[in-house]
């Protein structure tokens, strides 16, 4: 006979990157970050900020607290809430479930009052006028006027498969209105040193645009090199 599993599991979080490196991606597109994780680490294009960021702030950087929800449920997403510590951005994964909310303001609004920097879920979320008001940051996959359960089961802490990728729990999250970017524990130090080559060559190609250029010199390379045919 089966045992009768847990309804919910907790892993009180281990790692957590330091506050040098959190700030090392304050204020850094998104954009950026994904170049310097060599075009990985995005979440699936669904996951967006619901009026894409024209009423809610849209940009949040933080470590990930995980909470994996059965679908249409959000037990784990506020159990999650006893163990996050202020600057985490909470990721609410109900399975891409689209039937119903996977929260409201009044849960993203708890949220926020536990002290995370931002929410982020595979799932819809309602009470968009009330969302405005609570002012935290959130991407979702759409907006559903329907309410979750909270039955469970769920776990707290552990991986999670989101937007088309695992997140672990102090995973770094660079979030704005182009998306949602997935930075892995063991991988920050080396996307923090490529940052910086990535904001140079951005800076030089925004001034060459500026001043009228109308093609890259790379790709100039192999229009005129002996690997292109002209006809």
């Amino acid at each position: 006979m089966l045992e009768t599993p847990p309804l919910l599991t907790i892993r009180r979080p281990v790692r957590r990157p330091a506050q040098a490196q959190i700030d090392a991606f304050r204020g850094v597109p998104a954009s950026f970050v994904a170049d310097a994780m060599g075009g990985t680490g995005t979440l699936d294009t669904a996951i967006a900020p619901p009026g894409l960021g024209r009423d809610i702030p849209a940009h949040a950087v933080g470590p990930a607290l995980t909470a994996e929800n059965w679908a249409g449920d959000l037990l784990a997403t506020v159990a999650a809430l006893r163990v996050l510590q202020p600057g985490d951005i909470l990721m609410a994964g109900v399975g891409g479930y689209q039937g119903c909310a996977a929260a409201g303001d009044l849960v993203v609004g708890m949220t926020r009052n536990a002290g995370a920097a931002g929410f982020i879920t595979d799932g819809p979320l309602r009470d968009y006028a009330a969302l405005i008001g609570v002012g935290l940051p959130v991407w979702c996959s759409g907006l559903n006027p329907a309410s979750p359960s909270a039955k469970g089961p769920g776990k707290v802490g552990g991986p999670l498969m989101i937007g088309g990728r695992q997140v672990e729990t102090g995973d770094m999250i660079v979030a704005d209105r182009d998306g949602v970017v997935v930075v892995p524990f063991d991988r920050i130090d080396a996307a923090i040193a490529a940052l910086e080559s990535v904001k140079e060559l951005e800076a030089g190609t925004e001034a060459a645009v500026e001043a009228g250029a109308t093609s890259l010199a790379a790709i100039d390379h192999i229009i005129d090199g002996p690997q292109t045919v002209w006809i």
